[in-house]
């Protein structure tokens, strides 16, 4: 299992300027660094490859889609425009050597209709995000992750349940789920059970304490949590995402309006510190029964 930290915490987008993060989440001794390509034209991918293989260090990829690329709108441009988008944030993992693409690629982000999702959007939804599963798989080994997300910012995929009926719709191989612990805190009805829920099919986790602070610090069930992911067999990336009420334009995009931590650094290692132990914890239970 490796774990990670997301670029988010530290730095508003990732440019060439931000290529000393690399070094800096590696020093702190994580395994893996998530970056979310804000400026994609900004952003430096074949740098980033080069830079993270020097350093033995994974990369992973992520966004939240804007609502002028929603392709689960009803306006057919804007859906062309978010498929459009997608193949060139997959062209820019691979660029990057991401191994996983994740987060809320599949409709736009903050996209409420004031109903619940109807049968055209998940067609819609389906369909698109099957031709952008093509494409990655075409060029490389790209996981795609689908991410559910609270109520409050989407009205499409809020659990895992969901998150598994829309991947099995679409039907490619290269689709998994991508849980995130903030989410499931508010949407799932038991922790362990979505982690079955999910299983094999899971792809990639979000490791964030229910206020997001520092994981260990809130409500979330992390000895269920780990527990259950050893008993499917998960041993991929969890990636510790929160954010710093310093960066405005993020802290407003996540209602972030308190700090979390006395710094970006202290939620960082005092959370990989505890996430590992509880993993460890974990490990050893299943080795008694």
């Amino acid at each position: 299992m490796k774990f990670g930290v997301h670029s988010l915490l530290f730095n508003e987008t990732f440019l060439e300027k931000d290529l000393p993060l690399l070094d800096k989440v590696k020093r702190m001794g994580f395994d893996a660094l998530e970056i979310i390509p804000f400026d994609p034209d900004g952003f430096p991918a074949a740098k980033v490859r080069r830079a993270a293989a020097d350093l033995g260090l994974t990369v992973n990829t992520g966004y939240g889609m804007p609502a002028e690329a929603n392709i689960i709108s009803p306006e057919p441009s804007v859906r062309q425009r978010g498929v459009e988008l997608s193949k060139k944030l997959v062209d820019l993992s691979n660029e990057a050597g991401s191994e996983v693409f994740g987060g809320m690629i599949y409709c736009g982000w903050g996209y409420l209709t004031g109903r619940m999702r109807t049968e055209d959007e998940w067609k819609w939804g389906v369909e698109n995000f099957r031709i952008v599963a093509e494409h990655a798989a075409s060029t490389s080994g790209l996981i795609l992750g689908i991410e559910p997300v609270n109520r409050f910012e989407s009205h499409f995929i809020n659990t895992a349940e969901d998150a598994v009926r829309f991947m099995d719709d679409v039907g490619m191989p290269n689709v998994k789920v991508h849980l995130d612990t903030f989410h499931m805190i508010r949407e799932e009805a038991n922790i362990r059970a979505a982690v079955y829920e999910a299983g094999p099919r899971l792809g990639y986790i979000h490791a964030c304490e229910s206020q997001r602070g520092v994981p260990g610090q809130g409500l979330m069930p992390w000895a269920e949590f780990f527990s259950a992911l050893r008993e499917v067999g998960y041993d991929g990336c969890i990636t510790i995402e929160s954010f710093d009420p310093e960066m405005t334009s993020i802290a407003k995009l996540c209602c972030i309006w308190r700090k979390l931590a006395d710094s970006p650094e202290q939620l960082a290692t005092e959370g990989l510190r505890f996430l590992r132990g509880v993993q460890e914890e974990a490990s050893l239970a299943m080795g008694t029964r």
